[in-house]
């Protein structure tokens, strides 16, 4: 057989045709999506990089730009990429060492950029072991609080049956109580199932005054941008007619995280919270997602949330370090701002925020 022929296609890709091969890749996810890009970033500030193998797509990813000024030095930011894991597929080093090569070229040599990339991976499987070798010219980050994505994974290839077996007892004693109140469960993804969770949601935020970086709205925008197939499901439950809880659940490839709730106080009497988890599990397997995702923990800072999430079973893992690489001559101010790119990624302002923080670097040195 003749050696395959490897191509690389970059900002040559329209979104209707990224939405398309996002739907080849078994590791696909809301952050990969060019509508979270769009809303999120700035249509100006992404770069789509496709990967292919005799003419076949086997490798994409989804990255922001920031340059602070007309120099040629910036901000690659991947985040949740690449994509390399073909559905049906087992992941092929070879293309993540593929797609590793082709980032660095492009945007560490070619555009002098400072790269960083969070991969979509979990410590101590053979994606993370994959990435990290293909990468293996990158520096690891060192883990801290501000860049450790510790969350619960589910999996979800046991029976329902199985999985509630598998709950904490006392969860699954208030999930039987939710379901002795008679709550109804509604689902959808349209803009008048997510006005109704907004509503709840502004209620418990009014409620608990807590301080968070989540923008509903942005959120909200994000949905109306994705294409049907991959919009975000929202599950509502309603005491009396009256909705008490409700959630937001991302699924794509093979793969579901948990990314929104929200809980009135008679949603809290009713036990809702847990009737949704278990509704969205059932529908999750359903349509054929395999891990579960519960959206992050943080045992010490929010130990109520923690309990809630531990009480469905499942692993406590932790995402790979982030992987850093830049050849520039001012990859020491960019490595100065890591702090401020940190800080700033969740918030709406963060690309402005953060050519704000490197002109002043820039300045400084």
């Amino acid at each position: 057989m003749p050696d395959p022929i490897w191509t690389i296609d970059v900002d040559s890709t329209s979104s209707s045709e990224w939405s398309e091969m996002l739907d080849l890749f078994s590791d696909a996810n809301i952050y990969q999506t060019w509508s979270y890009g769009r809303v999120r970033w700035g249509v100006g500030n992404l770069s789509h990089m496709v990967l292919k193998r005799d003419g076949e797509v086997v490798g994409i990813a989804q990255l922001r730009i920031v340059r602070p000024t007309s120099l040629k030095f910036g901000i690659a930011y991947l985040r949740w990429g690449p994509l390399c894991e073909r559905r049906g597929r087992p992941l092929n080093p070879e293309i993540v060492s593929r797609m590793a090569r082709a980032l660095e070229e492009e945007y560490v040599n070619k555009r002098r950029l400072f790269l960083r990339m969070i991969p979509n991976a979990f410590a101590g499987t053979p994606r993370a072991s994959a990435i990290q070798s293909a990468f293996s010219a990158f520096t690891p980050e060192t883990m801290a609080y501000e860049n450790a994505y510790r969350t619960l994974l589910l999996d979800l290839s046991p029976s329902l049956e199985e999985l509630r077996k598998k709950f904490d007892p006392k969860w699954r004693n208030k999930l039987s109580g939710a379901e002795r109140n008679h709550l109804k469960i509604i689902a959808g993804n349209g803009p008048k199932e997510y006005d109704t969770f907004c509503h709840i949601y502004k209620n418990m935020r009014d409620r608990k005054a807590f301080e968070t970086t989540v923008d509903v709205e942005e959120f909200r925008r994000i949905q109306e941008d994705l294409i049907e197939s991959h919009r975000m499901q929202i599950l509502i439950s309603e005491d009396g007619g009256i909705p008490v809880a409700a959630l937001v659940v991302s699924a794509m490839g093979d793969s579901a995280i948990y990314l929104l709730g929200a809980t009135s106080d008679e949603g809290l009497r009713s036990k809702g919270a847990y009737l949704l988890q278990w509704a969205a599990l059932q529908w999750l397997k359903a349509n054929g997602i395999r891990w579960y995702d519960l959206g992050g923990i943080d045992p010490e800072g929010n130990p109520g949330v923690y309990s809630f999430k531990r009480g469905m079973s499942g692993s406590d893992v932790t995402q790979i370090s982030p992987l850093v690489a830049s050849k520039s001559g001012v990859s020491s101010v960019i490595a100065k701002a890591g702090i401020a790119v940190q800080r700033t990624l969740r918030t709406s302002s963060g690309t402005s925020q953060i050519a704000r923080t490197l002109k002043q670097l820039v300045t400084k040195n």
